[in-house]
């Protein structure tokens, strides 16, 4: 079979992307009437000022359109992938209880470890099952060919690991404008160089490209639902093209900097950095600028 050329995911996963945005933005509007559905959709960003929410699902409906459009195996699994982080990212958004909420995996954890189910602890287990599903209809990853069926297993959990692990990692940057966005973009690049993983790397190019204008304005912000489901996809797009190896040593990356986020702040590391600060602050909006 013919795979679709990147060019064409990633114009098709924009197109899709803008579109939803467009049409929930006239939904919302329309029932503007209704302060609880308003509120709903609007949360509040690091200045104190109100953002819409509508990014996200926005962007979770351009990945998955990215993903059926690369067809196959790798396309099967990108989108089962971005639908479960989308809806259990969505799910987190829009019905956690504000005043009982849990910061980080650990409170999640610790919350669940004592019989409370909380929206996060949901997230969690939600996303590890849809990303080993996906794993599972990948194979595993490349190179699986040859392995004993002990071997081809630990890939498919170490695989859905990965890609549960991004959807929670890429959720972690999203702290400040554009800043997940641009994060999914660059790590994205390098799928673009293998055939399997190609299309749906660039799937999360035109969803990240088609919501980067107004998350930059501070208009709009992914929250969970649409980081989560940019993360599946990038851990996916990994499963798909990298070696064993590779995805192991992602693996240990992704949770290591998991683990650091409890006791580490990002946005200040980022910031004691130049070239890291340099990149998040292009085409942000000038700190203390209205």
């Amino acid at each position: 079979m013919t795979r679709p050329s990147a060019s064409t995911a990633a114009t098709v996963a924009a197109g899709a992307c803008w579109a939803t945005r467009q049409v929930l933005g006239r939904m919302v509007r329309a029932d503007s009437a209704d302060r609880a559905d308003r509120a709903r959709w609007t949360r509040i960003n690091h200045r104190g000022q109100e953002i819409s929410l509508l990014e996200g699902p926005s962007v979770a409906a351009g990945l998955l359109v990215g993903a059926l459009t690369a067809g196959g195996r790798a396309g099967a699994a990108g989108a089962l992938a971005v639908a479960g982080a989308a809806t259990f990212g969505l799910v987190d958004d829009l019905a956690e209880d504000a005043a009982a909420a849990r910061k980080g995996l650990r409170g999640h954890l610790g919350a669940l470890a004592r019989g409370e189910l909380t929206t996060g602890a949901l997230k969690v287990l939600g996303i590890g099952a849809t990303g080993l599903i996906a794993a599972a209809v990948l194979g595993g990853g490349p190179g699986r060919a040859g392995r004993s069926l002990t071997a081809r297993g630990v890939d498919v959990v170490t695989s859905g690991a990965l890609i549960a692990a991004s959807a929670n990692l890429v959720n972690l940057l999203d702290l400040r404008p554009g800043r997940a966005l641009k994060a999914g973009g660059i790590t994205a690049l390098p799928a673009l160089l293998h055939p399997r993983g190609r299309s749906l790397a660039a799937g999360c190019l035109g969803s990240a490209a088609a919501a980067l204008g107004p998350d930059l304005a501070e208009r709009d912000m992914l929250g969970d639902g649409g980081a989560n489901a940019l993360g599946a996809l990038l851990g996916t797009a990994a499963v798909a093209s990298a070696p064993r190896p590779v995805r192991l040593l992602l693996l240990a990356g992704a949770v290591g900097l998991t683990l650091a986020s409890e006791r580490v702040s990002f946005t200040q590391v980022i910031e004691r950095t130049p070239a890291l600060a340099a990149i998040d602050r292009w085409g942000r909006r000038a700190d203390g600028r209205p």
